[in-house]
């Protein structure tokens, strides 16, 4: 479901943040784009299942020309003032009447700004509320709409409850799920043994395939601001519930930030190019980060409750980059991140295909939302692996990421942007390389060896064994 943006509390915090001395200023949105196209804008809200509050796009065109109306108006009485201070200063019998005046616009002015300040902040606030554009080959609707682009491997094999990776653990202990009942609560978990081998396999390879197409290997930080996670777009709604938020939050003083488990490396990641212009020649800038996801994901899911499929805690291998603000590259780049996702995932045997997932679960930020999805016999069923989402500028205009020189195929510009058009907002992108327990899910329920309904082995790609740090006692090698 699309994620529900806090702006009061996005807003607050860009405030504090600007009072504390790590300034992050205020979203620069595009009002006018959203004026100008304002069915487009309720159109494309309606059928992301925005949920915006009544009249929000038309209160945007208001506000907007109340905007204009109310700067034109300071601006014309700043000029007024500015010419009485010519008067002031070249004295005479004029200057006491000038002195008079100037006070009382002073006045005014300031009257007339606090009544701006407090249109913007409500322009900005609603202007927020409104998801990302969306490309034009989406399809629209809800998860079952999705289009499978492609799908990739062998056979699937015939689903049976023999395979599922709760059952396999029994003959081959790679978790311990009770453990981690007792260290954690429910839907925590150790890995251990092969389970704890083949994360750390999994990790260097994703991240090896990552570097060998020119990514930049990260450690992220996996303690974030609530405030860039905002900005990113992600607070991850409990399908299941009404929850606003699945975050993890940290108790915090009065006057720290509000902060959060990152609830996916790429908040980390783009907070790290937040603020900076790069120089054109630079793009685009490609980072591979490895962070721990948090995720609350509370409420009752059923079959997903149990294993590893649906856990408060994984580890994640994340793609971002900061391209150029061009559709066309940006496009661009989300197809060769898909190809790295279609090559790790080919070389670890999966069976898995590759969605163009429809409008309704596109969330806040995506312009166009991949999910890759494999074949998991013990679950039954296909399940989500990976995720990779163009953004366009939605990020960047959050989080201020610019670059040298217009873009070839420009977006509208705003009034600030056609005053200094120098500088333009990037589009980021981020795309998932390896999410480590549900590969794990993958690779044990398709590489179980049964005889009937006896573990009798266990079949692991080749791709990982120069990953693998152990004995490789019992594992047939593929």
């Amino acid at each position: 479901m699309t994620p529900k943006l806090n702006t009061n509390e996005l807003m607050e915090a860009s405030s504090h943040e600007r009072t504390s001395g790590h300034a992050l200023p205020k979203p620069r949105l595009d009002y006018r784009a959203i004026s100008e196209n304002s069915q487009y804008k309720s159109h494309n809200a309606f059928n992301r299942r925005a949920n915006l509050p009544v009249n929000t796009i038309p209160d945007i065109a208001k506000l907007l020309a109340s905007q204009g109306e109310l700067s034109a108006r300071v601006g014309h009485l700043k000029a007024e003032r500015s010419k009485l201070g010519d008067l002031v200063r070249k004295g005479g019998d004029s200057r006491a009447a000038a002195v008079e005046e100037a006070k009382k616009l002073k006045e005014t002015i300031h009257e007339l700004e606090g009544k701006l300040g407090g249109v913007e902040d409500e322009l900005l606030s609603r202007a927020l509320l409104l998801p990302n554009d969306t490309h034009p080959d989406v399809p629209l609707g809800s998860e079952a709409a999705a289009h499978v682009l492609s799908t990739h491997g062998p056979n699937p094999t015939p689903p049976t409850p023999s395979r599922h990776h709760v059952s396999i653990n029994q003959s081959i202990p790679f978790m311990d799920l009770e453990g981690g009942v007792m260290a954690s609560g429910s839907s925590w978990y150790f890995l251990k043994d092969i389970g704890a081998l083949l994360e750390l396999a999994l990790i260097n390879y994703a991240m090896s395939i990552a570097i060998k197409h020119g990514f930049t290997p990260v450690m992220t930080p996996d303690v974030v601001k609530e405030d860039v996670a905002t900005r990113c777009g992600f607070q991850p709604r409990d399908e299941a519930g009404s929850a606003p938020s699945q975050n993890y939050y940290l108790n915090r003083t009065k006057d720290e930030p509000q902060l959060i488990l990152a609830g996916t490396a790429e908040i980390p990641l783009g907070a790290m190019f937040a603020g900076k212009i790069f120089e054109r020649k630079s793009m685009p800038q490609k980072v591979v980060g490895l962070g721990r996801a948090f995720r609350a994901e509370a409420g009752a899911r059923g079959a997903d409750t149990r294993g590893l499929y649906r856990v408060h805690q994984f580890s994640k291998v994340e793609m971002f980059v900061v391209c150029e603000g061009d559709l066309q590259k940006s496009n661009a780049m989300m197809e060769e991140m898909k190809d790295i996702q279609a090559e790790i995932f080919s070389s670890l045997g999966l069976t898995f295909r590759i969605l163009d997932m429809p409008t309704e679960e596109l969330g806040a930020s995506a312009y166009r939302k991949y999910d890759m999805e494999a074949w998991m016999p013990g679950r039954g069923g296909w399940g989500e692996i990976s995720s990779l989402s163009n953004c366009t500028d939605y990020q960047a205009r959050r989080l201020h990421i610019r670059h040298v020189g217009l873009p070839a195929l420009p977006m509208t510009p705003t009034s600030q942007e056609r005053s200094a058009p120098s500088t333009v907002f990037a589009h980021t992108l981020n795309g998932t390389t390896a999410a480590i327990p549900r590969l794990i899910v993958a690779l044990i329920e398709n590489g179980v060896q049964l005889d009937g309904q006896k573990v009798v082995g266990l079949e692991l790609p080749v791709t990982l064994k120069s990953f693998w740090l152990g004995s490789d006692q019992g594992i047939q090698w593929t």
